[in-house]
């Protein structure tokens, strides 16, 4: 049977079998789901794909909360591009990482009950929004950091903007159409039982 995410001040403990479960599955799917997307890549400074599979991080948090959306993205990122480039960025990896964990404020905020509403599905494609901006803006401010010769201004349009313009669009239709999955199926799954 399908648990209900904590309301209010309930809590649940960190590394639960759910929790692992849901980290293992996301990391795998977003994996396996980001390697053939780094094919389409905006060329420049450096590899920004357009990437359907960054809606697997948001989900993730925002169905199990954010230590399955941040490791689901995080992880998932780091073996996508082992296996497509051969190379670690760990600050694209955390950016990543970072938009499922933001997503995870709607594991708290939303109710069970309204995750399939109107009001549930618009904020997982809010949260997908916000999210990306924090996430791939840190991506893209640390490549500046890390690499001092980067020129600011061609970080932002080479680097952050296609990178949050196909992160959000990719979240913000593919979230609530996955949530929506998501719940469906399992409270269908769950009466049969």
């Amino acid at each position: 049977m399908v648990e209900t995410p904590p309301q209010g001040n309930q809590s649940r403990s960190l590394l639960s079998t759910r929790n692992i479960t849901a980290i293992t599955i996301g990391t795998a799917l977003y994996a396996v789901l980001a390697v053939p997307s780094n094919l389409f890549a905006f060329p420049g400074l450096s590899v920004v794909a357009v990437k359907p599979a960054i809606a697997i991080p948001i989900v993730f948090g925002f169905l199990f909360g954010p230590l399955a959306g941040f490791f689901s993205g995080f992880l998932g990122n780091v073996i996508s591009d082992q296996v497509s480039f051969g190379v670690l960025s760990w600050n694209w990896d955390l950016g990543s990482g970072l938009i499922g964990l933001i997503s995870a404020i709607g594991y708290y905020a939303v109710k069970r009950s309204s995750l399939v509403k109107a009001t549930g599905l618009a904020t997982s494609s809010g949260l997908a929004v916000v999210a990306s901006v924090i996430g791939t803006g840190f991506s893209s401010l640390t490549d500046v950091v890390i690499q001092p010769s980067l020129n600011p201004a061609a970080v932002v349009v080479a680097e952050f903007v296609p990178a949050v313009v196909t992160d959000m669009v990719n979240g913000a239709i593919l979230a609530p159409i996955l949530v929506y999955a998501y719940v469906k199926s399992t409270s269908r799954r769950a009466r049969l039982l």
